[in-house]
């Protein structure tokens, strides 16, 4: 996705969300104290168990104690530990992150920042911020998200359609020519399949960029 950030971990979802440096930046982002979450590890069976929606849950409950409504989610990328074309793929989260925006009080005026919370099968979380803006997505916020994650992973896998070659799936409403609801986007620059998180409904291409009806996707951008 063509987005004003670049990658601050390389190996972290290499076709979605990401960060840059900013070197003009030279006051530092409040610190967020992530919400334990005791479904991060299932410590009976010593399993992972990433569930996306308890995770989206906490995420936005600690942006929401740091800024009260004064924020906004965008996304959430799920990067599965095997290619959505292999023989041995499952819908089990290798890793789960969360993207927020966040204006915070700066002097006389205000500053725009971008959060990441990034949730490990063991457990760990990983947080980073960078001064910026999120953009080519609508918020979610106030998004209905009838559709849970492993609902989509399912309507994907029972399509007949051909599955991207891909680890990775994200939550997100793109802003397009055409109007349409927050999407689970699993694939790859080249090739996707689209849930529709309100409908269930799944396409193999943009609903915010419909082909049936003359529209192409901006050139460079991932979905």
């Amino acid at each position: 996705m063509k987005k004003i950030f670049m990658m601050m971990v390389a190996v972290m979802f290499s076709l979605i969300i990401g960060f840059s440096s900013c070197s003009s930046c030279g006051s530092k982002a409040p610190d967020i104290k992530p919400v334990a979450d005791s479904a991060l590890v299932d410590n009976k069976t010593a399993k992972p168990a990433l569930v996306v929606e308890n995770l989206i849950s906490t995420d936005r409950q600690a942006m929401y104690l740091k800024f009260k409504d004064n924020y906004r989610w965008y996304e959430t990328g799920v990067l599965l530990p095997e290619f959505l074309d292999s023989e041995d793929v499952t819908s089990d989260p290798e890793m789960v992150v969360n993207v927020f925006q966040a204006i915070i009080e700066a002097g006389k005026g205000f500053d725009t920042w971008v959060y990441k919370f990034q949730h490990f099968p063991d457990g760990t979380l990983l947080t980073d911020s960078i001064k910026g803006f999120w953009i080519e997505d609508f918020p979610l916020d106030e998004e209905e998200i009838a559709v849970k994650y492993l609902d989509a992973y399912d309507k994907i896998m029972a399509t007949n359609a051909p599955k991207p070659h891909s680890k990775n799936c994200i939550l997100r409403k793109p802003i397009g020519p055409v109007a349409c609801n927050a999407q689970y986007v699993f694939g790859n620059i080249k090739e996707q399949l689209w849930v529709d998180a309100k409908t269930g409904d799944v396409k193999n291409s943009s609903p915010a960029f419909p082909k049936e009806k003359g529209f192409k996707m901006p050139l460079g951008e991932w979905p």
